[in-house]
């Protein structure tokens, strides 16, 4: 026999040895323990990568959450969710072999239900039948008023009442109210002002220990028979660009002069039967004027013309700052002032007014380093500063425009209402720079075709950044600006 052939041979004799041996063998045990210790070996591989895919399909769905939440418009939330979600579950592309999401809005879209699973594919664990893995996760978001200092500052001038715009505002801003207070008449840690404005604002004539003595004096005694209304004089030397309070520099009383023109027929966008600018007596039967009665806010004459709603400093009941916003009326009085408005809204808002304000509680407004709370304005104009000119009026017109909380343009320096527009210009970046400075969170809203391209833009650059920014041209575009700013005014959490 060659020896080539011998191997096999002996082989093949030694394995039928082996299989007909029926002593003791340790083979059967061992071969069962090197299956016990594959299981768990496959079970704890397998079981680790479930446990990191779960993990992290978990933290994708709560970003997914956040991102559907913060979503701009109810119709963007599901793409927001998902592309969130894809981009952080695809760090499991390695080990996941698939995963899915769903999400479903409540029918407020007030809370977000999220859900999704991701399959791993066992290896290990496929020795005993196992392939395919499933694990699954789910969140819930709820959305939730921040806590908030939030003041409404609102154009109420003349042109608010072509088109039916100052309607249009109410409806848009009581929207805005209602988003962020939600069902509930008060909520925590959530305050509200609104700041109707034309050249001038009305803080209330509660407040007369805010001027002067020689302003309290004038109110007192200058107006035989009248009242002061409460609107208030803008401050020389940069004064007027600032949260200082009156107790560190006072104010003085806005009252329209007495200009004691007759009655007559005078050119001014058509032939009017008028009193020229503002006769403090009724030609009709020699009385003096008052104070402003006239609801139309057309016609009212004496010191208090121009003068229009009051100031809602910071609240907290829903129905109030709703009767505010209700109560609200265009003036055809002076012009438009945004900077005067402006001014007045940080002033609603600024710490160092705690205390001054009538109707407010006395611990507001909150510093504004307080944890968790926020201080916002939302201002709206529907056109650009403007002072009443004197081209459509015969001379002598008195100070080249009407009068204003600036005074007439004359008093300002300026020799025309261009000039004096200019000037109202500057002070508005300037007052919208102070403002931001102190963290205070700007929206601003252009409304209407009236705003040209210098306004947009201005209110662009007073945002607290672009996208806070709403260029509004027709009522629904309105409608939604002041949807998106309330949706952004929540915050969320996650509930579940």
């Amino acid at each position: 026999m060659k020896p080539s052939s011998l191997l096999p041979n002996l082989a093949r004799q030694y394995i039928q040895r082996f299989t007909r041996d029926e002593r003791g063998s340790l083979i059967p045990a061992v071969a069962g323990s090197m299956l016990v210790l594959t299981g768990a070996a496959g079970l704890t591989v397998d079981g680790a990568r479930m446990f990191y895919v779960k993990d992290v399909l978990q933290k994708s769905l709560d970003s997914a959450g956040l991102a559907a939440g913060h979503a701009l418009d109810v119709d963007n939330m599901e793409a927001d969710a998902r592309e969130f979600f894809e981009a952080n579950i695809a760090s499991v592309d390695n080990v996941a072999a698939g995963s899915n999401m769903t999400i479903a809005v409540s029918e407020d879209n007030e809370t977000i239900t999220l859900t999704a699973d991701a399959t791993v594919s066992a290896t290990f664990m496929s020795i005993f039948g196992f392939g395919d893995i499933t694990v699954s996760a789910t969140t819930e978001i709820t959305r939730e008023t921040r806590g908030m200092e939030l003041v409404l500052v609102m154009d109420n001038t003349g042109s608010m009442r072509h088109d039916g715009k100052i309607d249009t505002m109410k409806e848009a801003a009581t929207n805005l109210i209602e988003t962020v207070y939600g069902d509930e008449e008060a909520n925590t840690n959530l305050w509200v002002g609104v700041v109707p404005y034309i050249t001038q604002v009305n803080v209330g004539n509660a407040h007369e220990n805010w001027l002067s003595t020689d302003g309290q004096t004038l109110v007192d005694t200058g107006f035989p028979g009248t009242e002061w209304m409460g609107c208030i004089a803008a401050r020389d030397d940069g004064l007027d660009e600032t949260d200082t309070p009156p107790t560190d520099e006072p104010f003085e009383p806005y009252y329209w002069q007495d200009t004691d023109f007759p009655e007559g027929w005078y050119y001014k966008s058509g032939w009017q039967f008028t009193h020229y600018d503002n006769n403090w007596v009724d030609e009709d039967n020699g009385n003096e004027i008052t104070i402003v009665e006239e609801n139309d806010r057309d016609d009212a004459m004496g010191p208090n013309r121009g003068c229009g709603e009051q100031i809602t400093p910071l609240v907290a009941e829903k129905t109030k700052v709703l009767d505010a916003i209700d109560d609200m009326a265009p003036w055809s009085f002076g012009g438009t002032a945004t900077p005067m408005g402006l001014v007045w809204g940080w002033r609603v808002l600024s710490p160092r007014w705690r205390g001054l304000w009538a109707g407010s509680e006395p611990e507001l407004p909150v510093d504004y380093d307080t944890p968790f709370m926020d201080k916002v304005i939302v201002v709206l104009t529907d056109g650009k500063n403007e002072f009443i000119p004197p081209s459509t009026w015969p001379d002598p017109f008195p100070g080249v425009s009407d009068y204003t909380a600036y005074g007439r343009a004359a008093d300002m320096g300026h020799a025309s209402v261009n000039d004096a527009r200019d000037d109202l210009d500057d002070r508005f970046d300037r007052i919208c720079a102070n403002i931001k400075n102190d963290s205070v969170i700007i929206y601003s809203i252009t409304f209407g075709s009236t705003p040209d391209t210098a306004v947009k833009t201005a209110f662009e650059n007073c945002a607290t950044n672009p996208s806070f920014y709403f260029h509004a041209p027709t009522a629904a575009s309105l409608d939604s600006a002041f949807e998106t700013i309330g949706r952004q005014l929540s915050n969320l959490r996650l509930s579940k």
